[in-house]
């Protein structure tokens, strides 16, 4: 599960911006310019989506989430479609401040959503008048639209995937804020700072967007295989030694790569690694090396 600069050169994804629109911070990452457009030096992007790869794989295998957030129109369908294969979570279409540094007022409303959302299921709404369902339709729609892709997020997770960094900014922010590890997507007009996996490459092409965004599930869809045959073989060795499951979440470490994961815990439990067993053994694999 690796890239190759020919899959990447045919995807586009070494197209900056224009000479005079560029971040200078991008500066290392800059093979050179031609007609006025930057072209990416792909074989540091390369590199660097293997190093952002591997990230992701440990960290997810050791109970993290993966948040992925792309709100500019190209990548909106690729990152909902990507974190769905996965059975992760998205936001594509705008960025709510507080988010992740106000969890708990958001995940209030998406328990509305929630909620409102069974009763019309249900059939619930079937007494109120059509101007009445009409209202409370568009208002549940509204909140999908917003908190759809993370109706199902009980926890603050601990890598972030951002396309294009500066369009993200708030997102980035926050998740610095928390102390995430942050993966992202980012062309030359950015500003590198605050990302610990960086991928220099092209965050407008669709093709470019859903290469990276692929390989980047991809890995993470292998974490979550991986975290479930870790669960597996501890409850073998707990039914062995006599012992029975513990109860409540599980205390693991987090994977060693990245400023985030460093001596941080976060809980999982034994149905969260069941779930996510379940939705990788749906999912299918994808190789994103070959055309």
């Amino acid at each position: 599960m690796s890239a190759d600069i020919k899959t990447l050169l045919e995807a586009g994804v070494h197209f900056g911006h224009q000479t005079s629109r560029w971040n200078p911070k991008m500066k290392p990452y800059i093979y050179g310019a031609r007609n006025g457009i930057h072209i990416i030096d792909l074989d540091q992007t390369v590199t660097m989506l293997d190093a952002a790869c591997k990230a992701v794989t440990d960290a997810v295998s050791h109970g993290s989430d993966i948040l992925f957030v792309g709100t500019k129109k190209q990548a909106q369908d690729i990152v909902r479609e990507q974190a769905e294969r996965i059975g992760q979570y998205f936001v594509n279409y705008r960025w709510l401040g507080g988010m992740l540094t106000n969890f708990k007022t958001i995940k209030k409303s998406i328990d509305y959503l929630n909620n409102m959302t069974k009763k019309r299921e249900a059939g619930e709404f079937e007494k109120f008048t059509k101007k009445e369902a009409s209202l409370i339709n568009k208002e549940i729609d509204k909140l999908e639209e917003t908190r759809g892709g993370i109706r199902n997020m009980t926890k603050i997770p601990g890598v972030i995937f951002l396309v294009d960094p500066k369009n993200e900014h708030i997102a980035l922010k926050e998740a610095r804020t928390l102390g995430l590890t942050v993966i992202a997507l980012a062309d030359s007009n950015c500003d590198p700072d605050g990302v610990d996996y960086l991928i220099p490459g092209n965050d407008d092409a669709i093709r470019a967007i859903s290469i990276i965004t692929t390989m980047i599930a991809e890995a993470a869809r292998v974490g979550l295989e991986k975290r479930a045959a870790i669960m597996r073989e501890e409850d073998a060795s707990r039914k062995a030694r006599g012992e029975k499951a513990p109860k409540g979440p599980i205390e693991r470490k987090i994977g060693s790569k990245g400023k985030a994961y460093v001596g941080k815990t976060e809980s999982i439990s034994k149905e969260e690694a069941e779930g996510f067993a379940s939705a990788s053994a749906t999912a299918p694999s994808t190789d994103t090396t070959t055309n």
